[in-house]
């Protein structure tokens, strides 16, 4: 079952660094922790779901997914380096 999983393994584990950076910057930035864990949560559940089922039909296109996916990990984490460094 987890042989399907294992070409998104990077996607996966740089995907959850990085929301971990999201997620120190909007404590940084003054936001309710709880109300951050919460969101969090929710966003992360859905991601599962969509994550789960279009595993299952995208399979094909892992190559596709997986440099777009990095891409916009590494912009993602870019702009959260460059905000912390000017300070805003």
């Amino acid at each position: 079952m987890l042989e399907q999983y294992l070409p998104f393994v990077g996607l996966i584990i740089f995907g959850n660094i990085e929301n971990l950076v999201l997620s120190s910057q909007g404590v940084v930035a003054g936001v309710n922790p709880v109300k951050l864990g919460i969101a969090s949560l929710c966003v992360v559940s859905v991601w599962l779901m969509i994550g789960t089922f279009g595993t299952q039909l995208l399979i094909q296109y892992v190559s596709f997914i997986e440099f777009i996916g990095g891409f916009a990990i590494f912009v993602l984490g870019l702009q959260a380096m460059i905000q912390s460094i000017r300070g805003v």
